[in-house]
């Protein structure tokens, strides 16, 4: 599949917080998730992660700090970074990680 909608995508998953693999370029994954408001669990990769809003807000928290994501914005988290998302975060998420 060459050409998506990824809101579209993203507005057709069952829950929120459950991304989908949409492509994979080089080795890295493309995700899609919508974001429904409730908070999700601080967690760690031992890779970075871009977190770009397409629709909505982020509300990101990276190692206790708070960092809003408006759309068009993005934002990459370290290796080895604690990150979670706050309450209030809505619209459509696009993560790029490892494969």
């Amino acid at each position: 599949m060459n050409y998506m909608q990824l809101d579209a995508i993203a507005e057709q998953l069952p829950k929120a917080w459950s991304s989908i693999i949409v492509a994979q370029v080089g080795a890295s994954n493309l995700k899609v998730l919508r974001m429904d408001g409730t908070p999700y669990a601080e967690e760690v990769h031992p890779y970075p992660e871009a977190l770009l809003v397409l629709k909505g807000q982020l509300n990101l928290t990276v190692q206790g700090v708070a960092v809003t994501v408006s759309a068009g914005g993005i934002y990459v988290v370290p290796a080895g970074i604690a990150h979670g998302v706050a309450a209030g975060s809505q619209g459509i998420l696009v993560i790029m990680d490892a494969a």
